[in-house]
């Protein structure tokens, strides 16, 4: 097998996977896409909210807020508050939401959450935590798709929600592969 890249950049990826099989392109997208860990909020607690909008409607929308995930140190159990406090008139985004974990932050500061008018309040704590998108589609890293325009070559493009570059979603998804290849390899050893 062999890869050429075609453009890479913070945002997106294309490379050329060429002497591979259909079989190998398409668990390489699922992985990518599935099984690479990214952090993103998972609880919220809100302590006031006197906005037009339902503490589960903006808990939801922060949920869905790119967070950028440092390539190591972190796993499953470690959890990073984020806390927001806002009063109105004013449009409240992403970039008000402060960690208390200076590596994991906000990918895009420019998401709005809520509008709040004159002397609104919102007041709240979250939780993020680490996850793949075999739990939930908002730890997806992004975005990982292919076209396959002659037998054995395949064209990869695959775009970062924020979380973390594109190279590093392709580059951790084939380090998950290689695991998954070892635990399947000793389970048929004990044959």
């Amino acid at each position: 097998m062999k890869i050429d890249v075609v453009e890479s950049n913070d945002k997106v990826l294309r490379f050329k996977l060429t002497g591979a099989t259909n079989w190998h392109a398409n668990t390489l997208r699922r992985i990518a896409i599935n099984n690479v860990k990214a952090f993103a909020i998972d609880r919220a607690t809100f302590y006031e909210n006197t906005g037009a909008m339902f503490d589960e409607y903006i808990a939801h929308r922060l949920g869905l807020i790119p967070i950028l995930t440092p390539n190591k140190g972190y796993d499953e159990k470690d959890e990073v508050l984020f806390t927001l406090e806002a009063v109105g008139p004013k449009v409240v985004y992403s970039k008000e939401l402060e960690s208390a974990d200076k590596e994991v932050k906000i990918a895009n500061g420019n998401i709005p959450i809520i509008k709040l008018a004159a002397e609104q309040r919102l007041r709240l704590e979250c939780k993020a935590v680490m996850g793949t998108g075999l739990k939930h589609a908002k730890f997806q890293p992004g975005m990982v798709t292919y076209d396959s325009p002659e037998q054995g070559t395949y064209n990869f493009y695959v775009e970062s929600f924020g979380q973390m570059p594109p190279k590093e979603i392709i580059n951790k998804a084939f380090e998950v592969i290689r695991e998954e290849i070892k635990d399947v390899s000793k389970e048929v050893k004990k044959l």
